[in-house]
C-alpha cells in the first residue's frame, strides 16, 4: 500500500522505517504504532505514528468492508448459481398416465392429456412430454412400471429431472405442481407421493413387516407419484445387474416401493402434503398440486339389472354357510343369476355343472359355466359375472360401472394381477373380487382352442393365459377387491365407492356388506331389507 511506503510523510525513528520497508500486515502494522504512540518517543514521532494508525485503521475498515461485500457477493452468487440449478422448467417433467388400452379408459386419458397440455400452453412454449403407458412398446406387463424403467432412463435420462405418475382420474393443477417438485434438489434421488400404510400385516402384502406394518410407506396413485431422474437411472442399472424374477404381482404400489427400498439402499418414500386424493371442490384442495375424485363414473343410465347374468360358484360343503349370506345381501339386487355347484340342492336352488369338487383351483367349474352361458338361451344377456359365494358384490354400482362399457367390445374386467411380467408373463383378473365378462368376450374365448390344462387349474390364471394369448387386455378397476377391507388401508378405501370385497374369514359378512356396500343414495328399500336381514342372523 503506497500509505505504508511513503517515507517522506512520515519522519520516523528506525523502528517505524523497518516496519514499513519490512511491509507487514497493515493490521500489524496499525498495533505496533499504537503501542509506539504511548511510549516516551519523541513527540514529533509519536504524532506521526499515531496518524499513521489513524490512517490504517481507516483503510483496514474499508479494505474489511470490501472483504465482506465481496464475500456477501459470493455467497449470494453461489445461492443464485444453486438457485438457478434447481428452478425446474416445465419440458423437465415427463408425464406417465397409468392408462388401459379399453375404449372408455383411453378416452379418460386422452382428457387428461389434452387437460396437460392445454394447462401447459398457458405457462410456457415448451410443452412436456405426456405419455400414455397402454401405448409403450416394449412387455406386456408396462403396467407395472418397473419393466419399462429402463426405457425411461434410455430416453429421458440425460435431458428430464422427473417421472411423473397419475392414474386417469387424477387432477392435477400443473403450476401447482412444478412449485410441489421445485422444492426437492432434482439431482438427488428421490421417490414422492402420498403415503400409505398398512394397519395390520395383510396376506395381498405377503404379512410384511408384520411386526409393525405401519413403518412401511407406500404411494397411493390416485394423488400421483413422483420418481427423481437420477432414481430411475439408478433402477435402470439394478434391473439391468439383476432382471425381474418371475413372480406375482399383486398390489404394484406396494410392490414398487417394496423393490425401491430392497434395491435402492433403503430409499423410502417421502410424503408430500400437495399430492391429494380429495375432491377438487373440497375446501382442502386449496394447496393441493393433485385431486382425485372417488365418485362412481357417471356414462349415462346403468346397465339394466336383466341385461346382467350373476353366476356363483359353490359346492355343497358351503350350502348352508355361505349362501345364506348371499341370499340375504347381494342376491336381491341381482334379477337373473344361478348357483353352480357339485350338488342338486332344489331348496336354493344349485345346479350340477358335473364337475366334481376340488380343493384347488376351479377350471373346469368356470369353463362349464362360460358354455352354459352361451348355450342357455335365457342366459344370453349383454354381460356376465363370475363370483365364488363368499364374495360380497354390489351389483347395483356393478350397473352403474358397467354403463361405461361397450358390450360389443371384448371385455374382461375386474382387479388385475399379474404372472411373470417382468419375463413374458400375462395379466389375470383375480377371481375372488369378480370377474366380469362381455358376451364378445366370451364367444372369442370359447371360439378359440384355449382350454384348461386340468379340472382344478386356477380358473382365473387360465383365463388370464387365454385372453392374453388373444390379444384381449384384462381391464382393471380398483373397485373389485381379492381381499376383505381390513386388508387395505382406510385412507385408501375413503376415496373409493368400492364394488366388491372377498372373504368370510374373521370378519361379520353382513355387516362388511352393509357397511361398504350400501350407500345413503341407494334404494332406502334395499337398505331397510339390510336391516331385517341383519336381525335375522
Amino acid at each position: 500500500m503506497a500509505i505504508v511506503t511513503e517515507e517522506a510523510r512520515f519522519p520516523s525513528d528506525n523502528l517505524l522505517h523497518l516496519l514499513c520497508k519490512d511491509a507487514l500486515s497493515v493490521y500489524d502494522y496499525i498495533v505496533v504504532c499504537a503501542q509506539r504512540c504511548t511510549t516516551n518517543m519523541p513527540r514529533g514521532n509519536r504524532l506521526s505514528c499515531c496518524l499513521c494508525t489513524v490512517i490504517l485503521s481507516f483503510a483496514l475498515s474499508a479494505v474489511a468492508e470490501g472483504l465482506d461485500k465481496k464475500t456477501t457477493i459470493s455467497k449470494e452468487s453461489e445461492k443464485k448459481k444453486k438457485s438457478s440449478e434447481n428452478i425446474l422448467e416445465l419440458k423437465e417433467i415427463i408425464f406417465v398416465i397409468q392408462s388401459q388400452s379399453n375404449s372408455y379408459h383411453m378416452g379418460r386419458a386422452e382428457e387428461l392429456k389434452h387437460s396437460l397440455l392445454k394447462q401447459a400452453a398457458d405457462i410456457t412454449k415448451m410443452l412436456p412430454t405426456v405419455l400414455l403407458l397402454h401405448e409403450m412398446e416394449g412387455p406386456k406387463g408396462a403396467w407395472t412400471i418397473l419393466p419399462v424403467i429402463p426405457h425411461f432412463s434410455s430416453s429421458y435420462g440425460k435431458n428430464s429431472s422427473w417421472i411423473f405418475f397419475c392414474e386417469e382420474e387424477t387432477q392435477i393443477n400443473l403450476a401447482k405442481l412444478m412449485q410441489t417438485l421445485g422444492r426437492f434438489d432434482k439431482s438427488k434421488d428421490w421417490f414422492l407421493g402420498k403415503a400409505l400404510h398398512d394397519e395390520d400385516s395383510t396376506i395381498i402384502h405377503h404379512y410384511a413387516f408384520a411386526e409393525n406394518p405401519t413403518v412401511f410407506k407406500y404411494p397411493d396413485f390416485a394423488a400421483g407419484w413422483a420418481l427423481s431422474i437420477p432414481l430411475v437411472n439408478k433402477i435402470s442399472i439394478l434391473l439391468e445387474i439383476e432382471p425381474l424374477k418371475s413372480d406375482f404381482t399383486i398390489d404394484l404400489k406396494h410392490e414398487i416401493a417394496l423393490y425401491i427400498w430392497q434395491k435402492g439402499n433403503g430409499e423410502e418414500l417421502t410424503p408430500v402434503s400437495e399430492f391429494c386424493t380429495v375432491d377438487v371442490t373440497s375446501p382442502e384442495a386449496v394447496n393441493c398440486a393433485t385431486t382425485f375424485s372417488g365418485l362412481m363414473p357417471h356414462c349415462g343410465n346403468p346397465v339394466r339389472a336383466e341385461d346382467v347374468f350373476v353366476a356363483i360358484k359353490t359346492c355343497r360343503k358351503f350350502h348352508k354357510d355361505r349362501i345364506p349370506v348371499v341370499k340375504k345381501t347381494w342376491e336381491r339386487q341381482a334379477s337373473l343369476f344361478e348357483y353352480y355347484s357339485d350338488h342338486a340342492e332344489s331348496s336354493i336352488p344349485t345346479v350340477d355343472l358335473g364337475i366334481p369338487n376340488v380343493d384347488r383351483g376351479h377350471c373346469g367349474k368356470t369353463f362349464a359355466i362360460l358354455e352354459r352361458y352361451l348355450k342357455h338361451s335365457a342366459l344370453s344377456t349383454q354381460w356376465l359375472v363370475i363370483v365364488d359365494d363368499d364374495t360380497l358384490i354390489s351389483i347395483s354400482r356393478l350397473q352403474r360401472l358397467l354403463s361405461c362399457y361397450d358390450a360389443n367390445e371384448a371385455v374382461f374386467l375386474g382387479e388385475r394381477y399379474g404372472y411373470g411380467l417382468g419375463t413374458g408373463g400375462y395379466s389375470y383378473v383375480t377371481g375372488g373380487g369378480g370377474m366380469v365378462f362381455s358376451r364378445e368376450a366370451v364367444q372369442k374365448l370359447l371360439a378359440s382352442k384355449c382350454r384348461c390344462y386340468s379340472n382344478d387349474a386356477p380358473d382365473d390364471m387360465v383365463l388370464g393365459m387365454c385372453f392374453s394369448g388373444l390379444g384381449i387386455p384384462v381391464t382393471h378397476s380398483p373397485l373389485f377387491h381379492q381381499a376383505r377391507p381390513m386388508d387395505y388401508p382406510k385412507d385408501y378405501l375413503s376415496h373409493q365407492v368400492p364394488i366388491s370385497f372377498h372373504k368370510h374369514w374373521n370378519i361379520d359378512p353382513l355387516k362388511v356388506y352393509f357397511q361398504w356396500l350400501i350407500s345413503a343414495d341407494e334404494d332406502t328399500v334395499q337398505v331397510r331389507k339390510m336391516e331385517r336381514a341383519k336381525e335375522d342372523l
